[in-house]
């Protein structure tokens, strides 16, 4: 099955639609993704760690969920389908931070990130998360730039401290 995604501008107007491959082709088709941080009560973030099979940044620890919006969908209904599909999230109300737009060698995308505080364990669907859990935040400082993350989440990680969501040191 093809799988299409919106292509937008840069304000997030839907102008045309694209394959996935043809987003993830170096093209830099301007499409939709969004972001989850999912936080405890202690301040601690959740993170995923990515499948080998990924054909991007397998094996790396990322955002908890993320995901592109597909075609017709709305961002929080992208949302919380990538929330229930990934960690089997429901019945949650994700706050809007931020958005911008990440480049990468094979895409280019606008992020819609999104917050949460969380106190449960999330429950990963193994076919899309190979594994997750709770990060403190000093951990996830000394891991940085450390080939532990994917470059997006670094990104990600910046933009929270930046935005006040994560204390600075």
């Amino acid at each position: 099955m093809v799988e299409y995604f919106p292509v937008i501008d840069e304000e997030g107007n839907v102008i045309d639609r694209a394959t996935r491959q043809e987003c993830h082709n170096g093209s830099k088709i301007l499409h939709a993704a969004v972001h989850l941080h999912i936080f405890n009560s202690n301040g601690d973030l959740y993170l995923q760690k990515r499948a080998d099979w990924k054909d991007i940044q397998p094996g790396k620890w990322d955002t908890a969920v993320g995901g592109h919006i597909d075609f017709g969908e709305g961002v929080e209904m992208a949302m919380l389908r990538e929330a229930r599909e990934e960690l089997g999230l429901t019945d949650i109300k994700p706050e809007r931070i931020f958005n911008y737009i990440w480049e990468s060698p094979v895409e280019r995308e606008m992020i819609y990130a999104h917050k949460i505080v969380y106190d449960q364990e999330p429950q990963p669907d193994h076919s899309e998360v190979v594994d997750g859990r709770f990060w403190k935040i000093s951990e996830i400082e000394e891991n940085l730039g450390k080939e532990v993350f994917t470059p997006n989440f670094e990104l990600d990680f910046k933009k929270l401290k930046e935005a006040g969501v994560i204390a600075s040191k």
